[in-house]
């Protein structure tokens, strides 16, 4: 929005803020404070010191009543002390209090006392401590009571209870007290409230109410301050509105009101936007304006720009930082460091890493773990770990030899992992772990859990498992206990490895050494008996799982059914399939659509209708692939009305049928001879959006040349083109094929010439084709000109493919006619034309 013209701000501040309120006045960013800005307005001189003893005296009284425990209110000394209850006296008794509890405790007697009444100094020193105190629901309960009961208040005390609200993000409640205030009489907000409420705004992202209060502000003539616009500011960034953000600091700027909070503001949200060049821009025009970020800000910037991958920046920041006089501390060189590897840069975290040391700032295990994981250079790992083995304890250096030997299966040098594990323990004697400067360890430490873990996890994603086995019982013979996970890792390799006998026996041992087994570790198990397709095991297995309450996984489930179905025992597959029903497991509808799809491939047609019409009745809604099994079963089995009355099952059900369901139901009419009824569902393809490709026109081209309807096929060829669909390969050798099988070879040939130019290969039997139909047209010439280009590219058939023979007989058929006898002579003496195709042609020489 349009800023009005902002004047001088003002000097003095109005006169209903009590001078005590002068630290309200002061925008810090948050309210922990020591002082109470705005105390009980009194009528005594605050000098008196008759006075002060008298309140001093009331005020420890009550103290040490609602601090002794147990509290009771009928106290005989509180009795005597309610009839000398204030205003005065409730501040202080409050300001006393440490706990929130007993603050609150207090306050709601004090409430209830005849003859007394709250004032807005009393709600706002209870509203002070609830919200130092984060206690939401009573700062919500008072705010209601100030309206309810009418309590007037001062600008100021409207403005600091504003501020309590805003500091626990209760923005709407801020905003609707301020109205009510107003709206009821109880206040008439001045600058100062109007400040307040900005202030407490600031906190939320909503833009329209901060400027909507804005210009309310200027349209009761209320002038604008540095204090009015920093919380705006604050907000178009917390909203990330980029480009009002800068328009305000910029006109901040101009009229000399930017200071280091209002600077901090605008770089910090930079950061955050991930706008790193243009934070560090600004943090130099401050520079600038001789203002120089606090450490505070340091830090959270440079984390800032480490996370934006910016370490460039972030470590100009840390020079900057170290020119300030701020000193880092280990924490800073971390994320230093970490950023540093992150991007391979590890000379420069070589550097730091020096630095630090050298300001005698020792170096925790996170950054000496960083470093040494990111390092693939055997020659850096040995000098970190010549320069820190001496330098750390026996845990730390545990933990730095780890790290070493996650680098080195990192780097996928597992031998180099297990001689470093064998060395950690001692154990030097090998020859490799002389020869090797990296594997020679100072300092001998006992591997811990952690380390034979990362050891065998590396050897088992690398296929070695045996070897990871093997380190397994050395780490039981040294008395290291195995964990959950090495368990886990090495049953799942057994498994995947189809060792169940094995798996088995890791994984009773795991249960005798009292570890519960996992959802996955029992998945493990019953993937591996699901591909061995022991149906036995894997429902015991699944008994167990049951107790546990884990499920097992429906991909093993499909893969046991499809292995079962693969191997005709599809009726074993669904006998596996109720058990698991009975057992209590709902199963997905896809291993019961393998088992259809088996069920129909050894045609057992009905039985699979039956499995299907079963599990509809038991809740089940199988999908559209599904379906498309049983109707395709259904079309190979020449039950093609049927399987179209499923299709219109589907439809009711709300299911829409795919291109592969109508291709289905198209090649099923096409073999049951009704190729009419086939274009019917091409015309409902269109009629329900779902476009025909490349396999729907060819299927139907073949059925129409099969009902010798080539006419009918070139059409629809046509059609296809028009449609935007390309034919493939197939359609070609389809449309020739069926084009030769009615008899016109002439117009096949074109279309052979245009698969060609294409550059698609026909495949042989679309050659034998065109010969075969040539030689019945007894268009000779043109046989043997398709038998010269088979030659040519030595496409003949296999010996014993059918079409061998048929290519055979077109030789003896063309060397009887004069017309092709020479040529055909020629191809045999050039031994273009195999044996097998000319073995009964005589020779005539």
């Amino acid at each position: 929005m349009a800023l009005p013209k902002i004047t001088e701000a003002r000097n003095n501040l109005r006169k209903s803020i009590r001078p005590c309120a002068l630290l309200s006045l002061l925008f810090t960013k948050n309210l922990s404070h020591t002082h109470r800005p705005i105390c009980t307005k009194t009528h005594t001189n605050i000098y008196d010191s008759s006075f002060h003893s008298d309140l001093t005296s009331i005020t420890n009284g009550f103290i040490s009543i609602f601090t002794k425990k147990p509290f009771s209110p009928h106290n005989p000394e509180l009795n005597s002390l309610s009839p000398r209850l204030t205003t005065q006296v409730v501040e202080s008794v409050l300001n006393c209090l440490k706990s929130w509890k007993i603050a609150h405790m207090f306050f709601t007697w004090a409430s209830n006392q005849c003859g007394y009444k709250h004032n807005c100094y009393t709600y706002n020193a209870m509203a002070s401590i609830l919200s130092r105190a984060r206690q939401i629901p009573p700062l919500r309960a008072m705010v209601m009571d100030i309206v309810n009961l009418r309590c007037s208040m001062s600008p100021g005390a409207l403005g600091y209870l504003v501020r309590c609200l805003g500091s626990v993000g209760l923005f709407d409640e801020a905003n609707v007290l301020f109205d009510q205030a107003r709206r009821m009489g109880l206040c008439v907000p001045n600058d100062y409230s109007y400040n307040c409420l900005l202030e407490a705004l600031s906190k939320s992202n909503s833009v329209v109410l901060i400027e909507m209060r804005m210009k309310e502000m200027h349209d009761y003539g209320w002038k604008f301050s540095k204090y009015t616009l920093t919380p705006v500011l604050q907000v178009y960034c917390n909203a990330g509105k980029f480009e009002k953000a800068l328009s305000m600091f910029n006109d901040m700027n101009e009229r000399g009101w930017v200071d280091l909070h209002v600077f901090s503001i605008l770089v910090m949200s930079f950061s955050k936007w991930g706008e790193v060049d243009k934070a560090f821009e600004l943090i130099e025009r401050m520079e600038d304006h001789n203002i120089t970020l606090n450490e505070k800000t340091f830090r959270v910037l440079i984390h800032g720009f480490v996370k934006e991958s910016r370490v460039d920046k972030a470590l100009q920041l840390f020079d900057k930082m170290q020119q300030s006089g701020f000193y880092p501390d280990v924490s800073l060189y971390d994320v230093l460091i970490g950023g540093l590897c992150k991007i391979k840069e590890l000379e420069k975290a070589l550097h730091l890493f020096s630095e630090m040391r050298q300001l005698g700032i020792h170096p925790d295990v996170k950054i000496l773990t960083k470093l040494m994981t990111f390092f693939s250079e055997e020659k850096k790992m040995i000098q970190l770990l010549e320069e820190m083995q001496e330098d750390i304890d026996e845990e730390a250096m545990s933990l730095l030899y780890n790290s070493v030997l996650n680098a080195l299966v990192k780097n996928n040098s597992i031998d180099k992992a297990f001689l470093f594990l064998k060395a950690m323990m001692g154990d030097q004697s090998d020859a490799d772990v002389v020869e090797h400067k990296l594997l020679r360890v100072k300092k001998a430490i006992r591997p811990d859990t952690t380390s034979f873990s990362i050891v065998i996890d590396g050897l088992l994603r690398t296929g070695k498992l045996d070897s990871a086995l093997n380190i397994f019982q050395h780490m039981k013979q040294i008395g290291c206990a195995p964990n959950i996970m090495i368990y886990k890792n090495l049953i799942d390799g057994l498994c995947n490895s189809n060792r169940s006998e094995e798996s088995y026996e890791l994984f009773r041992e795991m249960k005798l050494s009292r570890f519960e087994p996992t959802r996955f570790i029992y998945n493990s198990i019953y993937g591996c008996l699901c591909r061995m397709e022991d149906v036995v095991a894997a429902l015991d297995l699944v008994k167990e799982m049951r107790v546990y309450g884990y499920e097992p996984y429906t991909k093993h489930s499909t893969l046991l059914v499809k292995g079962l179905c693969k191997h005709g025992r599809a009726v074993e597959a669904c006998k596996f399939l109720a058990s698991m029903v009975q057992e209590g497991f709902l199963l997905d509808i896809i291993p019961y659509s393998a088992a259809i799809d088996g069920l129909i491939k050894t045609q057992e047609v009905d039985r699979a209708l039956e499995l299907f019409r079963d599990i509809c009745s038991r809740g089940y809604c199988p999908d559209v692939v599904a379906y498309n099994i049983l109707i395709s079963g259904l079309c190979k089995a020449k039950r093609v009305s049927e399987a179209e009355d499923i299709l219109h099952e589907m439809e009711v059900k709300g299911l829409v049928p795919s291109v592969i369901t109508y291709n289905l139901l198209v090649d099923g009419w096409c073999k049951n001879g009704d190729v009419d009824q086939a274009m019917l569902f091409l015309s409902r393809m269109f009629v329900k959006d779902r476009k025909p490709n490349v396999i729907t026109y060819t299927t139907l081209m073949n059925g129409l040349c099969n009902a010798e309807r080539p006419d009918d096929a070139l059409v629809l060829w046509n059609e296809m083109g028009r449609e935007g669909c390309s034919p493939n390969n197939i359609a070609f050798m389809a449309l020739i094929n069926g084009l030769c099988k009615c008899g016109r070879p002439d117009t096949a040939l074109v279309y052979l010439h245009q698969m060609q130019e294409k550059e698609m290969e026909p495949d042989t039997f679309v050659y034998v084709a065109l010969m075969s139909s040539f030689l019945c047209n007894l268009n000779l010439p043109l046989a043997f000109e398709i038998l010269k280009e088979m030659a040519g590219k030595g496409n003949f058939p296999d010996p014993l493919d059918k079409n061998c023979l048929i290519v055979r007989d077109a030789v003896l058929k063309l060397l009887e006619d004069a017309r092709t006898s020479s040529r055909v002579r020629n191809l045999i003496a050039e031994g273009r034309i195999p044996k097998i195709c000319c073995s009964d042609v005589k020779d005539e020489g």
